[in-house]
């Protein structure tokens, strides 16, 4: 039902909570494959990503050649596209399946989907920076790519997928997304 592609680079300490959230979704099957698109670690990354039974794709191309052959070569409709060190709530993967279902079930599965932004609870006034996180989203339709994206594989090759020119390819594409094809779902995403 689900790919999940996590771009790293050195990112051994950050990608080990990423993929320990990840497991829920591969035990039940919603998520198929887990794809690290790495562009040339020196850290043990690639370790880790292997002994998570994770496929690794290993290129000095740019982030947005990398990310378009990742989603090129994923076997399931659906995309999830995750930073390393991006922790979801324990509620993604039932909210993330009922997105889809959803979506499916309507016809109008070329959509896509981001996760709330949420703050660490020890950063002080975590409660008014979500606020702002979510009047920001509201007022100007903008995610972030922490925030993780949900996407109909479809869609991703309407729109273009990841653009090699664009100086951030993540945030290139929510941007192209705009806010009208990207809803906001409940469960909180946190770096």
């Amino acid at each position: 039902m689900l790919s999940v592609i996590i771009p790293t680079f050195n990112s051994e300490r950050m990608l080990v909570p990423t993929l320990a959230m990840l497991i829920s979704g591969a035990m039940s099957g919603v998520v198929r494959e887990v794809t690290i698109v790495d562009g040339g670690s020196t850290d043990a990354t690639l370790l880790v990503a292997d002994a998570a039974g994770c496929e690794v794709a290993v290129s000095s191309a740019p982030l947005g050649t990398r990310l378009s052959a990742a989603a090129a070569a994923a076997r399931s409709p659906w995309l999830m596209f995750l930073r390393a060190g991006t922790v979801l709530d324990a509620t993604w993967l039932e909210e993330a399946a009922r997105f889809i279902d959803e979506a499916e079930a309507s016809g109008a599965s070329r959509s896509a989907a981001v996760f709330r932004k949420s703050i660490p609870v020890r950063s002080t006034y975590p409660v008014i920076f979500e606020a702002l996180a979510l009047l920001k989203f509201a007022l100007f339709g903008r995610a972030h790519p922490d925030q993780g994206l949900l996407i109909d594989a479809r869609l991703y090759n309407e729109i273009g997928g990841h653009r090699d020119a664009a100086a951030d390819p993540e945030a290139d594409l929510l941007a192209r997304l705009g806010c009208r094809r990207i809803l906001m779902l409940r469960s909180g995403a946190r770096r």
